[in-house]
């Protein structure tokens, strides 16, 4: 779709001051796909020349402009560090509703920022304790989880003229062993409902990140493998009608009953790799 009112596209690089009806352009997958009427200026972040994906000792850095098919191509390596949060991150860019030609395109960051309930990088980032390092155009910074980040349907935190500049994924959590559950309504569909659970090595805490049937990540944390009692528990506790997602995708009922459903899965999943 042309972007009849965009009169400039910018270099980020060149210093010019951000304004109303400006807005920035990774992949562009969604920009270009529905009118932008307000949009007026793009700030082409594709001159930055970031390097997509980056390990450090620390951790993983994945840039905004990482593409789908890169961060999928460095997860299915025969070899490399984390084979079990490589698995996951192979799931969730699986779990993309898009075309191959898409994949090729559309960024990490991107599908971020959107915060759409079944956007699979926030599922992915959420469930690795991902965080994001945002930048104003004048290159101030600012550090916050993407559980964090992410706030409703379609809302962030991101404020006028911040971006995301990558993902910081910590080493710790990509040690994590994890386990992926997914459900829609057809194959290749939007996600109605995807739970990761993981358990931290040594410690054996359990985490269960639940996204897609919910409008932002649920987050729940337990010291050992729950029991599946005081797993429905948990989600009942903290799942309220409010957040359970009703739309073409998936009756808000049918959403609940896969929460508890995949986050069972996920469970015995887990305890079955649990060493006795």
């Amino acid at each position: 779709m042309d972007l009849a009112e965009v009169r400039a596209v910018l270099d980020p690089r060149d210093g010019v001051r951000w304004e109303a009806g400006d807005a920035w352009l990774a992949g562009g997958t969604w920009l270009f796909s529905t009118p932008q009427p307000q949009v007026t200026r793009l700030w082409d972040l594709g001159r930055m020349d970031w390097q997509p994906l980056t390990v450090h000792e620390g951790g993983l850095e994945i840039a905004a402009t990482c593409t789908v098919a890169e961060l999928l191509a460095f997860a299915v390596r025969p070899d490399g560090p984390w084979p079990d949060a490589r698995a996951l991150m192979a799931g969730c860019c699986r779990a993309f509703s898009s075309s191959f030609k898409v994949w090729n395109t559309a960024t990490v960051g991107g599908n971020v920022c959107l915060a759409l309930p079944a956007a699979p990088m926030v599922s992915m980032a959420t469930a690795l304790h991902g965080v994001c390092v945002l930048r104003t155009a004048d290159g101030r910074e600012r550090r916050l989880p993407v559980r964090e980040f992410v706030t409703g349907a379609g809302r962030t935190d991101l404020r006028p003229g911040e971006m995301l500049r990558c993902l910081w994924l910590p080493a710790a959590s990509l040690a994590h062993r994890t386990v992926l559950r997914r459900v829609s309504l057809r194959p290749g569909g939007h996600s109605a409902a995807l739970v990761i659970a993981a358990i931290a090595p040594g410690s054996g805490r359990f985490a269960l990140t639940l996204t897609a049937a919910t409008t932002h990540p649920v987050c729940l944390s337990f010291e050992r493998l729950p029991t599946p009692a005081e797993l429905r528990t948990e989600i009942e506790r903290s799942v309220g009608a409010e957040l359970i997602v009703d739309d073409v995708h998936g009756a808000p009922a049918w959403r609940r009953h896969l929460i508890h459903h995949l986050a069972e899965q996920t469970r015995r999943a887990l305890a079955d790799e649990s060493p006795t």
